[in-house]
């Protein structure tokens, strides 16, 4: 057994603090990318990809139609107004859809926001794409202004047949302190 000292009380502090560094390193280091790679592998969480989707040229299925949902939350402590221009559209798969979401930075100074999306049922997120989404960037607005945010997508041909409604959440995050550099450079 390693000793490291002659007193066991410094012994014991010294392995208990080894220990806790051990512990986080592998929270951080093995748990986080083993729960994003288990999320993929079992489409938990609804999670849409991080890039743009590259439409195909395809037929539209006028046959069918799809509700999609749109829901706005914001994250604890975001004081923006943000909400979808509408909250329910009906598509036909296939079909390139426009939509926009509402944002207002009610405070006095300028702020930077980032939209985390997440589709349900698990299930429908591979068929759901998104061409453009203002969730691709950080969205900084002065203090007072107002933006519509973007939103194009497409509802993929091949979605099963027993989904007959997606629900499309965001969750709008303060990202001010992060992003100081998208501030400074308006």
């Amino acid at each position: 057994m390693v000793k490291l000292s002659d007193n066991p009380s410094i012994d014991t502090a010294a392995k208990l603090v080894g220990l806790a560094v051990v512990m986080f390193a592998f929270v951080f280091v093995v748990m986080v990318p083993l729960y994003d790679v288990l999320c993929d592998t079992l489409g938990i969480n609804g999670k849409t990809g991080t890039e743009a989707y590259t439409s195909v040229p395809a037929a539209v299925d006028e046959s069918r139609v799809v509700t999609v949902q749109f829901i706005a939350t914001n994250n604890e402590g975001m004081p923006w107004g943000f909400s979808p221009s509408t909250s329910i559209m009906k598509v036909n798969p296939g079909a390139v859809n426009d939509t926009v979401f509402l944002a207002r930075n009610p405070l006095p100074f300028a702020m930077v926001a980032q939209a985390i999306p997440s589709v349900s049922p698990a299930r429908a997120a591979a068929y759901f794409h998104k061409t453009e989404c203002f969730c691709f960037n950080r969205q900084p607005l002065d203090g007072g202004d107002s933006a519509e945010l973007p939103l194009q997508f497409i509802v993929d041909q091949d979605l099963p047949r027993d989904i007959g409604t997606i629900t499309l959440s965001y969750t709008i995050f303060d990202v001010t302190e992060r992003a100081a550099g998208d501030l400074a450079s308006r």
